[in-house]
């Protein structure tokens, strides 16, 4: 059977993805990069092994129920595993939390952009005081709670505790967590995600808000204190004494331009 035909015969039967791939024993993104084309010489007994399910199975298949963003399930929101999240389409971002799924959609320019210019301003402060922290950026896999229901994508991650640090991700919490709000984004940074940095004890969380221009600073090790910054303040870390400083209202000058 040539490719064209498999994905006649999978348009003929109705199967999704899943099911083929749970039927063959094949990986559920090989199936997905293979009908996609992505894969443009698959191996024979991959091949093999999906003719047999398309070749064997009744034509009856009923189409799976979808997500809000449409794409094929087979476990209710709550059910998800870690082995779900690794086996979900490579282009499609997402986050799991407490066994939910969250399509974390596309980042703007501008998104992006203070990411990357509040994360030079910590990294280089650690760099210039020779400190042993480190400074990531999403997306980096962090397995929050250590368990199997929950990975999730910070945007920005200050780790001082190294023996979090995996060859695949971070296991545990970092020291420090800065998220910078999107319309896809704004109700689980201040909703669920907050619930979770306090419960998983991160030490302190910042919220970057571009369409109100503030910065909402959650001091967690010292009693989730509360402090409310514009973009025309300095906002300190404190989880290095106040030491280091990020200058909003230079970044706002910079993203103006």
């Amino acid at each position: 059977m040539t490719l064209s035909e498999m994905k006649e015969r999978k348009r003929e039967l109705g199967y999704s993805y899943e099911q083929i791939a749970d039927w063959s024993g094949v990986p559920l993104s090989t199936v997905q990069k293979l009908f996609g084309g992505v894969t443009k010489s698959p191996r024979y007994d991959t091949l093999r092994a999906i003719e047999e399910v398309l070749m064997d199975r009744p034509a009856t298949a009923v189409r799976e129920a979808t997500v809000q963003y449409g794409r094929p399930i087979e476990k209710k929101q709550g059910e998800y595993t870690v082995a779900d999240y690794y086996a979900w389409p490579e282009d499609e971002r997402i986050e799991l939390i407490d066994g939910v799924i969250y399509d974390m959609g596309a980042p703007s320019f501008a998104h992006q952009d203070i990411i990357i210019e509040i994360a030079y301003v910590l990294k280089k402060y650690i760099k210039e005081n020779k400190g042993n922290c480190k400074v990531c950026v999403a997306p980096l896999d962090v397995q929050l709670d250590c368990d199997n229901k929950t990975m999730i994508q910070p945007d920005i991650m200050v780790i001082c505790k190294k023996d979090i640090i995996t060859k695949k991700n971070l296991f545990g919490a970092p020291d420090m967590i800065v998220e910078v709000l999107s319309k896809s984004t704004r109700k689980k940074d201040m909703g669920t995600k907050l619930a979770k940095y306090i419960e998983a004890n991160v030490r302190e969380y910042w919220i970057v808000d571009l369409e109100k221009e503030r910065v909402i600073v959650y001091d967690i090790e010292n009693d989730i204190q509360t402090t409310i910054f514009t973009f025309e303040n300095k906002v300190p870390v404190g989880i290095w004494g106040d030491e280091c400083v990020v200058d909003f209202a230079e970044i706002k000058a910079y993203l103006e331009e």
